[in-house]
């Protein structure tokens, strides 16, 4: 880091540019033992995933930070660069299975699980050998980079640096899709998916997928406009290690442990049958198919009938679990007659309901006097972020617009 050269003469140099990443890197390696404590205490998996995509996201600020302290200016033949080898290949893996792991009974680090780190390890091989390789060359004290390290990264790191992004890429796009799927589950089985923080998991992902798109576009500009001053490299950093400490925070103070993972599992299971069953009835005749769909809307009847002479909707902490207890069904079973009876699932079958008793009771001259939320939480809603969402959702307005 020559460049530095205008406010950096010696090791330790605590500067501007050195000591907020020296102070955040401190603070995520905190928070990444905290972590580790939670995975052992709690035996956590997620835990452990999540506080070792910090741990390698902290190191891989060590090269900067290092930088701005002045010490590629204070030790010129320094190589520390062939130690501190690039993980990046370990995040795209380390946020996948961390998704995965919240939203999978039982997940465990094992078998085929291992595959997804080959590409990391494979490269971390390449750099030993570079290391080895140029060890045994003359001279190799006296430069900061041996034969090996100058010839990759004069022939091969662009390609090294486009093989990364596109390896994250891909994990991040695989991550959305098992979010969002996550949440598709949710939404079969509860009424309130808010209370489960799938909106710290989507925040999550957002800010990595963010640090990927600042990344990537500070490369092209570097590779293809203009080079960047080392300056302006220094704010990826930093957004780098704001991000560290978000994600730490928020990984460790919620509660993903309590997600209902069992009953995921199990309903996706079930799903898979109801589709085969369907499918078999359709292939055998048009009779069956049709005595099908009488039987579905008969207890399709059923069901609304219970529901709404019992107001079941009422109970904010009904799942679709209690339900079928309810109704001595299993859960499989009234999944099917909700979503094929219906074409709605059990989240929009329930809060249909608690909509309309809303309406019904802000046009009621005896409700005059409370407030939409408080009419809200009376009606089986147990938050004002879910409340606003579906009553916008079914009726197309806010409630407030809908009460004017």
């Amino acid at each position: 880091m020559n460049d530095l050269n205008t406010f950096t003469q010696m090791f330790p140099d605590f500067n501007i540019y050195s000591t907020p990443l020296l102070i955040l890197v401190l603070q995520g390696l905190l928070l990444v033992m905290m972590l580790l404590n939670k995975a052992w205490l709690k035996k956590d998996i997620s835990s452990l995933l999540l506080a070792l995509l910090l741990l390698v996201t902290c190191y891989h600020r060590t090269t900067y930070t290092i930088g701005f302290m002045g010490w590629y200016d204070t030790f010129r033949n320094t190589k520390i660069n062939y130690y501190l080898i690039q993980l990046t290949l370990g995040i795209g893996p380390l946020i996948y299975l961390y998704i995965k792991s919240v939203g999978e009974k039982g997940f465990q680090i094992k078998g085929k699980v291992w595959l997804h780190f080959a590409p990391m390890m494979l490269y971390i091989l390449f750099c030993i050998g570079l290391i080895l390789y140029d060890r045994q060359q003359p001279n190799f004290d006296d430069t900061q980079n041996g034969v090996g390290m100058q010839w990759a990264l004069e022939h091969i790191s662009s390609l090294i640096a486009i093989l990364f992004s596109v390896h994250l890429l891909l994990y991040l796009i695989f991550s959305f899709q098992l979010y969002y799927k996550i949440r598709s589950r949710l939404e079969h089985q509860f009424t309130d998916t808010y209370k489960f923080e799938m909106r710290w998991l989507r925040n999550f992902l957002f800010l990595f997928a963010f640090l990927f798109t600042y990344n990537t576009l500070q490369q092209i500009t570097e590779d293809f406009i203009f080079e960047l001053h080392w300056t302006q490299e220094w704010w990826f950093q930093f957004f780098s290690l704001l991000v560290v400490l978000y994600v730490g925070i928020k990984g460790f103070f919620t509660p993903l442990e309590d997600l209902p993972l069992m009953e995921f599992e199990m309903l996706h299971s079930q799903q898979k049958i109801t589709q085969k069953t369907n499918d078999a009835v359709k292939g055998n005749s048009e009779d069956l198919s049709i005595t099908r769909s009488i039987d579905i809307q008969k207890q399709v009847k059923m069901v609304s009938g219970i529901v709404e002479k019992e107001a079941l909707y009422l109970n904010s902490n009904i799942t679709l679990t209690i339900l079928a207890q309810r109704l001595k069904m299993p859960p499989s079973q009234l999944s099917m007659v909700i979503n094929t009876g219906l074409g709605k699932n059990f989240n929009e079958f329930i809060n249909g309901y608690r909509v309309a008793q809303v309406k019904q009771k802000i046009e009621d001259k005896d409700y005059q006097h409370l407030s939409i939320l408080a009419i809200a939480l009376d009606t089986g809603f147990n938050s004002k972020a879910t409340f606003n969402r579906v009553f916008k959702k079914i009726d197309g307005n806010p409630p407030s617009a809908y009460r004017k």
